[in-house]
């Protein structure tokens, strides 16, 4: 996510929502986690659709963009652009509590696959809408709601993105989990040859004992 404040509280916002074609990280539902993509398409799809996208701040209050928010989907994943005037916006960007992007969808089409993790792969969505997420919120934070509007009921579904700062720090983590669980298994990979090598002594040494007890028996009984 980049970030250009400005004096009159004008913020400029750009980055992307959503990388596609990438695994989110455990997501929990009523059978327990999964993994889930947005398949790449899905995103433009939505889009061309036609239907309005709310910007928001949280997923609650809608920002004013005066018709500045643009969002496509292009070989990397939805990037949204805009520009906001807002006090509370500009006061977090200035302290640099806005921690990334968010977006609430409704499912229209998905794909489930295995088990253990079990795999799910969006196809079909209405984009309801994209939000700006501050420290108030967890990133790659996941919920449902059941949203009325005119009278109808939305099963609304949010997912939010790591920003770009806290993803490599994820990644630091991962790989140095990794690292870990590597020198882990070379640590036993090296005991174990240590112990063949004991064993492999201490059978020289049973043999040449042998040997030594032979002579003996020979130069006694002889």
């Amino acid at each position: 996510m980049r970030i250009e404040v400005r004096a009159d509280d004008t913020v400029h916002i750009d980055g992307y929502v959503n990388v596609t074609g990438r695994d989110s990280r455990p997501i929990r539902d009523s059978r327990g986690t999964f993994i889930e993509q947005v398949v790449p398409g899905t995103f433009k799809k939505a889009l061309d659709s036609g239907k309005p996208v709310e910007l928001r701040f949280d997923h609650s209050r809608v920002l004013d963009t005066g018709d500045t928010l643009k969002l496509y989907e292009d070989n990397v994943g939805l990037r949204a652009s805009a520009v906001v005037k807002d006090t509370e916006v500009a006061e977090k960007a200035r302290k640099k509590e806005l921690r990334g992007w968010s977006f609430g969808f409704d499912k229209k089409k998905d794909r489930w696959e295995g088990e253990d993790p079990r795999r799910r792969f969006l196809e079909d969505i209405e984009l309801k809408e994209v939000s700006i997420i501050g420290t108030s919120m967890v990133p790659v934070y996941t919920a449902t709601s059941i949203e009325t509007r005119a009278g109808e009921a939305d099963f609304i579904e949010y997912r939010a993105e790591f920003s770009e700062a806290e993803y490599h720090i994820e990644e630091k983590k991962q790989e140095e989990n990794q690292a870990g669980a590597d020198n882990k298994d070379n640590k036993g990979d090296a005991e174990e040859s240590r112990a063949d090598e004991f064993d492999e002594d201490e059978l020289q040494r049973m043999k040449q004992r042998l040997e030594f007890l032979k002579v003996r028996w020979r130069n006694t009984y002889a």
